[in-house]
């Protein structure tokens, strides 16, 4: 396969993965940046998340407030997914900081699809262009839906809202053969590649560091892996011509429900590091009398506690580095054993 794929905004969460897919399933691969001085991280967040592409993956600096670098950004791209855009953890003065470069970037994106022949958009949208500024509907949201504007909207929200919109209005009135679909996914977590991840993981980074108070929201969450896999299917599928797709997994949650799964998980690593680290000391002292069994079995459980934790502190440092800090203490704790049976009789206690 030598099909290629535009992924703008390429040091983006979402985008990453989607990279890391459409290298798996044998694309190229050509990415928006708005500084070449970032390929470096980008190669090296790709290669955390199993994937290097070499020259499959090439990158050119394209900006959404500008028209400059689409055209070449687009050209003899067969498909492309669009997610750049404004985050709710960006910093902005007023609505239209938010609103005016999603919606003129979507538009950007589009025309110079369109002009260059590609065949399909995706387009990263997200939940809050379906579910924000209703009143209870009694039923759960579909594709169907959209965002009530005339409700208590967020900036972000109403960004994603009015940028897909604006999508979909292009398409039909000035489209000509361009497709479009679009993926709008729920609370996206899953593996960090790097220091640029998803303001969902942000949150439950927050959480972790001791944040007082979270706010009374529900929602639903969806593994950044499956919501790349749905890109791809989104791109080739000719039954996703013109549709959306609500990226979700499981019932919806409160933060509080996740705060505490959050603290559950991290007390067990905690508890099975100190187990282990408990059974490791009275098997050296030979209590146990069980020798290399019992040894390497409290090493391994150390190392599931402190692999545990690393993995569930992943939205505070990349897991990757948990993962190399764990092998680094299993391999100081064999090099530094002596391990013998040091008593092979029944323990008298008196």
């Amino acid at each position: 396969m030598d099909e290629l794929v535009l992924v703008t905004g390429g040091t983006g969460f979402i985008a990453q993965h989607c990279i890391i897919a459409l290298a798996n399933a044998g694309y190229r691969v050509r990415t928006t940046v708005r500084s070449l001085s970032r390929e470096a991280e980008v190669r090296a967040n790709l290669k955390t998340g199993g994937a290097e592409p070499g020259e499959r993956l090439s990158f050119v600096v394209a900006d959404l407030s500008s028209d400059e670098g689409w055209a070449e950004a687009a050209a003899g791209c067969s498909y492309a997914f669009h997610g750049a855009s404004p985050t709710p953890s960006g910093t902005y003065a007023n609505e239209d900081e938010w609103i005016k470069p999603a919606v003129d970037g979507n538009l950007r994106v589009l025309r110079a699809a369109r002009d260059a022949g590609v065949k399909r958009v995706v387009l990263t949208s997200a939940f809050g262009a379906i579910g924000a500024g209703h009143k209870p509907l009694g039923r759960p949201f579909v594709e169907t839906d959209w965002t009530d504007l005339t409700g208590n909207v967020a900036p972000y929200q109403k960004s994603k809202t009015l940028a897909e919109r604006a999508s979909w209005d292009f398409i039909e009135r000035e489209g000509g053969g361009l497709e479009l679909a679009s993926v709008n996914p729920t609370m996206v977590l899953g593996p960090a590649l790097g220091p640029d991840y998803s303001h969902s993981i942000r949150t439950i980074r927050e959480m972790l560091e001791g944040q007082p108070g979270y706010p009374k929201i529900k929602t639903c969450v969806v593994d950044v892996r499956d919501v790349a896999d749905l890109h791809l299917r989104a791109m080739t599928d000719p039954a996703a011509k013109g549709e959306r797709f609500l990226a979700t997994s499981g019932e919806g949650l409160w933060l509080a429900e996740i705060a505490e799964r959050c603290r559950k998980y991290i007390l067990a690593s905690k508890i099975a590091i100190g187990g282990g680290a408990a059974l490791l000391l009275i098997t050296i002292l030979g209590l146990l009398g069980t020798g290399q069994t019992a040894a390497l079995g409290s090493i391994a459980l150390v190392l599931g506690g402190i692999v545990s934790l690393g993995s569930n502190i992943s939205t505070l440092r990349q897991t990757d580095e948990a993962i190399g800090a764990a092998e680094a203490r299993r391999a100081a704790l064999i090099s530094s054993i002596d391990l013998r049976l040091v008593a092979d009789t029944p323990l008298k206690l008196v």
